[in-house]
């Protein structure tokens, strides 16, 4: 089957179409994604009014692009899969109306995928994949979160952030810092070049038992930093290195700690922070004495895509599941009530 993915659920407009009878890693026939970085930049942060539309001004130019990448025609494509949550609503709707309207116009199932499952299947893409059961990090902008998963729907929540994300930890980091938007990647460049060491911040909820994750105290704890130490050459470098420093280290130990816990031996690092290259290298480090091994998505498959969602689309359309002509997304939406497939 041939799925075309559509992703809008929040600053990128992705299309991608995925072919299941293919071997695996060789599945994705072509895929493309717009970023508008560059748009919201001038406002510091997602303008969701512009977001809504920028995606409908963007859609039916990838759709076309990328049916020619993949050679594909209208009768080529055996469903059609888009994010219905979670995300912002106005930009959720322009994709799933987009997706409905071709799949009505195609005479093929459409199916709405669910934002985060698709991060977390994202890994299955790849040639080295995954085999069930795992334990996922899910951890972005919006959500972290430590699953247990074993199979497609079959999702147990192991921990989450009790107030910001990881990700959103370093954008507001970065703000603080006056750096470029979107923040989280300037974090990482700049502490390539300090000090991890300058700073002592604390490692939050290491402390006590269970597995969930807190990073406001840590994004104080930069901000009381920043105000009381005299400016010197380094001090933003070090203070993106120490605070990167903190976050990656409290990631992995709770990763290790959910492995324990459950006995598992894989671990499955998904979303936009997963790019890190501190914690892709630091997590491996960290597995090698406990004979772990970490899977993750390729770098361009991190962030929100279409490609993702094209494959989690796929599998749940070859299980049977099909969506109405009516068109609803849901802007907070819970991975666990997701039913399972097979």
């Amino acid at each position: 089957m041939r799925v075309l993915g559509i992703e809008t659920s929040c600053d990128e407009t992705g299309v991608a179409i995925f072919d299941d009878a293919l071997p695996a890693g060789e599945g994705l026939l072509a895929h493309r994604l717009y970023s508008q970085i560059d748009m919201h930049a001038d406002y510091g942060g997602v303008v969701p009014e512009l977001a809504s539309r920028d995606h409908i001004r963007k859609l039916v130019p990838l759709v076309r692009e990328v049916m020619t990448a993949a050679g594909c025609q209208p009768q080529d494509i055996g469903g059609i899969a888009y994010t219905a949550g979670p995300g912002l609503a106005g930009a959720l709707l322009t994709g799933a109306l987009m997706a409905r309207s071709l799949a009505y116009a195609w005479k093929v199932p459409a199916i709405p995928v669910h934002h985060m499952e698709g991060h977390l299947l994202a890994p299955l893409l790849e040639a080295r994949a995954p085999g069930f059961p795992f334990v996922a990090l899910l951890v972005s902008g919006g959500h972290t979160q430590l699953m247990r998963v074993d199979g497609i729907g079959r999702y147990q929540l192991l921990g989450e952030s009790i107030d910001d994300a990881a990700g959103e930890a370093f954008d507001k980091v970065a703000k603080m810092l006056d750096l470029n938007y979107p923040g989280g990647p300037e974090v990482a460049r700049l502490a390539l070049q300090g000090n991890p060491e300058a700073f002592a911040f604390p490692r939050p909820m290491l402390d006590r038992p269970g597995l969930d994750f807190s990073f406001s105290g840590l994004k104080t704890a930069v901000l009381t930093a920043r105000n009381q130490t005299p400016d010197y050459p380094q001090k933003t470098a070090d203070l993106c290195a120490s605070f990167e420093a903190a976050a990656v280290d409290t990631l992995i130990r709770k990763c290790l700690r959910a492995l324990k816990e459950t006995g598992l031996k894989r671990l499955v690092l998904a979303g936009g922070v997963s790019a890190n290259r501190k914690l892709r290298h630091d997590l491996a480090e960290a597995l090698k004495p406990l004979g772990g091994e970490a899977f993750y998505p390729a770098p361009a498959f991190c962030t929100d895509n279409g490609a993702m969602i094209a494959y989690a689309g796929c599998q749940r359309l070859r299980a049977g599941e099909r969506a109405g002509l009516e068109v609803s997304v849901k802007a907070r939406w819970p991975m666990t009530e997701l039913p399972a497939v097979g």
